[in-house]
């Protein structure tokens, strides 16, 4: 039988910001639920994070109009504090975030195994989007 090949993505961005701040706001659920949404039209009621190696997190996103929902959690397998985030999605799937400083602000570069059911340029798309919307909510703080 054949298999599909694994798809890495990489989406990124410069936050202008400290370090300090862009990892209190990546981490923290009282920051999580005013960034994590690709568009208006969703939104975060929830997040829980245990930040540790071996910890485990989940945000519930929902669509405003009450028409869909999902889950999004996993395991940490790797945090080194203001430099690297690496988890384990609940369908296998993963993901790694580094944080480095550049030029008076911080460029985060994340990582992540494509899934199946949608073409790689959407799921591109939406997790740039949420990473857009994430330097907007920390710059504006």
């Amino acid at each position: 039988m054949e298999t599909e090949k694994n798809i890495v993505i990489t989406v990124e961005t410069k936050v202008n910001a400290s370090l300090d701040k862009v990892w209190e706001c990546w981490t923290e659920p009282v920051h999580i639920v005013n960034w994590n949404n690709a568009s208006d039209d969703w939104f975060t009621p929830h997040a829980e994070n245990d930040l540790r190696t071996g910890g485990s997190f989940v945000s519930r996103m929902e669509a405003r109009d009450g028409s869909a929902g999902f889950d999004f959690g996993g395991k940490y397998d790797e945090v080194i504090l203001h430099s690297l985030i690496a988890y384990t999605m609940e369908d296998g799937r993963k993901v790694r975030i580094t944080f480095s400083e550049e030029d008076g602000g911080v460029r985060i570069v994340e990582t992540f195994d494509a899934e199946h059911t949608f073409p790689p340029e959407y799921q591109k798309a939406g997790w740039q989007a949420i990473m857009d919307n994430y330097r907007k909510y920390v710059e504006s703080r």
